[in-house]
């Protein structure tokens, strides 16, 4: 069994493996991150550590939308790095049999960031691979963005 925790963003049900999950919390005010690269919202705070925010509207080409009380984000493990993945809603755990996975090579060649696509009984849910959901020039251009900045971020912790 794989545990899945689906998230819905603009009507959209998605999902990332339960493994890298570390917590679920309300939005919050984002502060703006300079010089980082245009799917990184910016930063919050997270118990004293600052965590890039991911908008996941842009990475699957969907109409962005100004952070809400009502949206969460979902702060979660990503390589090398923790990660806040904005999304409308976290909705709930779901363990999958590995058998009703479908590989992202198969069912979606080229789809970087798709680990895979499970078959439920309710229609398909597209899983995210977190350790390539941000590009390597993503990831190297918010290093840099993160490095240059942080006597400007309460609560930096590098």
């Amino acid at each position: 069994m794989v545990e899945l925790l689906t998230l819905e963003v603009a009507g959209r049900h998605y999902a990332i493996p339960a493994a890298c999950l570390q917590e679920v919390t309300r939005a919050v005010a984002i502060s703006t991150l300079p010089k980082a690269p245009p799917i990184i919202d910016g930063v919050i705070n997270v118990r004293g550590t600052i965590v890039p925010v991911i908008d996941v509207r842009q990475r699957c080409g969907l109409e962005s939308r100004s952070v809400t009380p009502d949206q969460h984000f979902v702060v979660a493990h990503a390589a090398n790095r923790v990660v806040a993945l904005r999304v409308d809603q976290a909705i709930e755990l779901l363990a999958v049999e590995e058998s009703a996975i479908e590989s992202a090579a198969l069912v979606a060649p080229g789809s970087d960031y798709v680990a895979g696509i499970a078959k439920l009984p309710d229609g398909l849910i597209v899983i995210h691979d977190l350790d390539r959901f941000l590009s390597l020039e993503e990831s190297s251009s918010l290093d840099a963005a993160l490095a240059a900045t942080p006597a400007a971020l309460p609560g930096w912790s590098a």
